[in-house]
């Protein structure tokens, strides 16, 4: 038998992967989500009690193809369709196509989702949903937009893709841009959850890498994709130190640099040292050169922050969005001072929609600025913001903290 948190991990696993094996025979992506989506719930009833069987993911796709020929047998109101429902591919073939794929139905259906026909931000929202597994609430908070417009966004994509078999793109490049910003935000996601009881979703900050790194293998010569998968193992590499025993998150500046993994490290360094050497920097690989600055700092203390400013300047002139933004005023407060690090915030303020993140950041200029009473009223904002609880309890801990030192002994 198999307990509920283990199967919930391997169908969260197996998902994108029986998505990408439906679409790819079939096409109907909407029609093969629903079949996945009723296989995903017949194995959490069944295989806790009965076991998880030896094939899981083969189990998922027999039984989601039988869901999906099923219903476009039942939706044929003609002969031809009835005869197309019948001649499709026999459920055995996904058994052995399962012991030795082609390819990885993973990384097809994130290219399938980066269609060309699709905007930018459908492309996005669609990936986000059928290969990383995010809810609607989610991608829109990644957005930072509402709910219901993200809905919309997710159905109108589907229905662009309707129909649509998969194959490796024939020029790569032209959806490379959308796959790799993709790729970052379900990273990002994994690394920082933006709600929910644990800091970090780790399965999709591994998945992120695992599919950045088959996009690398594909594609060795873009500098942008060696920035990209060096940013997310720089980052990465820091993930034991950034909680405590009970979840609770560490800053940046607080954490055990000594728990960091140094090989990822090492890997990225080159990684973006390489792709720095091939020509003009690209977002992704300046990023990765501020990650890299704060990896091989000994401490908190040693970080150069002038470089990093230089750095956050490049960047912001390639990509001005509030978030580059925000990470350029923390380093001209960590260079000039806190006082010009809220001056920059000032001509955010509005930029981040429903974020917490810049009333955060307020917070920590403001308690280095000595103005505890405005710093607790920026952290108490940005907490009741942020669906995150380890970011919550965060929070509410330096507020306690600049309570106790306001409202104490000596206190006026």
């Amino acid at each position: 038998m198999s307990g509920p948190t283990e199967t919930e991990d391997l169908l969260r696993r197996y998902a994108p992967q029986v998505l990408g094996a439906l679409v790819r025979r079939y096409g109907h992506f909407d029609a093969a989500e629903d079949a996945v989506q009723e296989a995903l719930l017949a194995a959490a009833g069944q295989w806790p009690a009965e076991g998880v069987p030896d094939n899981p993911r083969g189990w998922l796709i027999r039984v989601a193809s039988r869901r999906l020929t099923d219903a476009l047998r039942a939706e044929e109101a003609r002969r031809a369709r009835e005869e197309r429902a019948a001649a499709l591919t026999p459920r055995d073939s996904f058994v052995a196509e399962d012991r030795a794929p082609r390819e990885d139905d993973t990384l097809s259906l994130l290219f399938l989702c980066c269609h060309p026909d699709l905007t930018p931000s459908a492309q996005t929202a669609l990936t986000l949903r059928a290969v990383g597994g995010l809810t609607t609430a989610e991608i829109a908070r990644a957005h930072l937009v509402p709910e219901a417009t993200m809905a919309q966004r997710i159905s109108r994509a589907k229905r662009k893709v309707r129909g649509v078999r998969f194959e490796r793109p024939d020029t790569w490049e032209r959806r490379l841009p959308a796959v790799l910003r993709t790729l970052y935000l379900i990273f990002n996601e994994g690394y920082t959850a933006t709600s929910g009881p644990s800091l970090q979703r780790r399965d999709l900050a591994r998945e992120a890498i695992r599919l950045t790194r088959e996009v690398h293998r594909l594609l060795p010569d873009f500098g942008e994709v060696a920035g990209l998968l060096a940013l997310m193992l720089l980052t990465d590499a820091r993930r034991d130190a950034r909680s405590g025993p009970h979840g609770e998150l560490i800053p940046l500046d607080e954490q055990n640099r000594g728990r960091w993994d140094r090989a990822a490290i090492e890997e990225g360094v080159a990684l973006v040292t390489r792709a720095l050497s091939g020509g003009p920097a690209g977002p992704y690989q300046v990023r990765a050169a501020i990650a890299a600055v704060h990896d091989e700092a000994p401490s908190a203390d040693a970080t150069d922050w002038q470089e990093i400013l230089g750095l956050y300047d490049v960047l912001v002139r390639l990509v001005p969005g509030p978030v580059e933004r925000l990470g350029r005023a923390v380093a001209v407060a960590m260079v000039h001072g806190p006082q010009a690090g809220l001056a920059e915030l000032d001509a955010l303020e509005g930029d981040l929609g429903e974020s917490h993140r810049l009333d955060a950041v307020r917070g920590h200029l403001l308690e280095r600025a000595g103005a505890d009473v405005e710093a607790r009223a920026a952290y108490e904002s940005a907490a009741a913001k942020t669906l995150s609880l380890p970011e919550q309890r965060y929070l509410r801990a330096r507020v306690a903290r600049l309570t106790g030192q306001t409202d104490g002994p000596g206190a006026t």
